[in-house]
């Protein structure tokens, strides 16, 4: 396998400069993704969303009285319970 010239990253003023450097421009130019190390962040907190839900009373009543009864808020039980679920798919 030959190995090809890379060029020297250029230095930015700034993170749109770079941002706009990187948008027109080929990284494989630039750098040799074959030497990239896979990296793992268990310690980041994943990105939500606020939604809206509609739930029976009922339901949400007696979600509320199971958080209660495990002493956790009734959203992160939510939360809990869906997880589960779609990962039991």
């Amino acid at each position: 396998m030959k190995l090809k010239n890379l060029k020297p990253i250029p230095i930015f003023k700034n993170e749109d400069k770079e941002a706009e450097f990187w948008a027109t421009h080929d990284s494989t130019e630039y750098v040799d993704w074959s030497k990239a190390v896979d990296m793992d962040f268990p310690n980041l907190k994943p990105t939500t969303k606020t939604i809206t839900l509609r739930l029976p009373v009922m339901l949400l009543n007696r979600i509320r009285q199971l958080a209660n009864k495990k002493d956790v808020p009734y959203q992160s039980l939510m939360k809990i319970f869906l997880a589960e679920k779609v990962n039991s798919v």
